[in-house]
């Protein structure tokens, strides 16, 4: 397995602390006998643990806290074999945090920090454009400056980089990005907010999608959760399925979908089969607890494919 091409990922990095109780406490009210996960994550950092554990060659762009979370965030990315060199510690504000209460029937309420995440600027980020080349890979996230973020699109473009834009959470975007994008890849709801029309079956999907590509955006991919995804390129646009597992804990398979989905384009693949892959690979990162800690590796997914 040869990779020609480097992925880069501009985002976010968070530790995400997290209470199981009974139930969700009311406004003034302390609910006891909880119990506490502290877990890795952050859309950016996800979606480049993903990819390392699939054998992508691994450039991760962020800002974390000069902090405890901030060290151990950098440890595990080295033990995860990504590239850190263009990571900032920033000595004024604290690393990103996310505190997480969950109750029985796995419903949650999340409060976020976003700490120096909020703080990655274009200058922090103008250095690694130098090293990118033609055809690597740049994937983005909207949980860092939407300033950064259209900056990263634009610079890279220039650098014929192939620019993929996870647009979650959703923001409003600038007109200006989209005939830059290769791809974008929404959820149902993120489909929604960007088109106004409410993804529910393969007509309102192809519907959305064309929405999309009318914008400029050469690919588009819809993820679609148990029911797979839908792809809409300039000749085709077909659903794919998912294969059928029993999901245990959804989180960050949207982060798995997308840093595998790289992997397999930095190899060579077509879109149709990157979106398989990636479809498989987040099929196993569903039936397991957590965020980093779910994300496949290599072996799992060529023995499941």
């Amino acid at each position: 397995m040869s990779l020609q091409n480097t992925i880069y990922v501009i985002g976010s990095s968070n530790t995400d602390m997290v209470i199981k109780t009974p139930k969700l406490p009311m406004p003034g009210e302390t609910v006891l006998g909880g119990d506490f996960l502290m877990n890795a994550g952050g859309k950016g950092a996800n979606q480049a643990v993903a990819a390392a554990r699939l054998g992508g060659k691994v450039v991760f762009v962020a800002k974390v806290g000069d902090d405890i979370f901030g060290k151990q965030a950098l440890q595990q990315f080295t033990r995860e074999k990504i590239n850190i060199q263009y990571i900032k510690t920033d000595p004024h504000h604290p690393s990103g945090v996310a505190l997480i209460n969950v109750d029985a029937k796995g419903e949650n309420c999340i409060s976020v920090a976003s700490g120096a995440n909020g703080f990655l600027s274009e200058a922090d980020i103008t250095p690694v454009f130098e090293e990118m080349r033609p055809n690597d890979i740049l994937l983005v996230q909207l949980e860092i400056p939407l300033s950064t973020v259209a900056y990263a699109i634009q610079k890279a473009h220039e650098k014929g980089v192939r620019i993929i834009l996870n647009p979650a959470p959703m923001t409003a975007l600038p007109n200006e990005i989209w005939e830059h994008l290769y791809l974008i890849t929404p959820n149902e709801t993120e489909t929604q907010l960007l088109t106004g029309i409410q993804v529910n079956n393969e007509v309102s999907a192809k519907a959305a999608s064309k929405q999309l590509i009318d914008k400029g955006i050469a690919n588009v991919i819809i993820t679609l959760g148990a029911k797979g995804a839908y792809l809409h390129t300039q000749s085709a646009a077909k659903q794919l399925p998912a294969p059928i597992v029993k999901a245990i804990d959804t989180t960050a398979a949207g982060d798995c979908f997308n840093g595998a989905l790289v992997v397999a384009l930095a190899e060579g693949k077509s879109l149709e089969e990157a979106v398989i892959f990636a479809t498989e690979a987040a099929s196993i990162a569903v039936t397991r607890m957590g965020a980093q800690a779910s994300m496949p590796y290599r072996h799992e997914l060529d023995e499941l494919l």
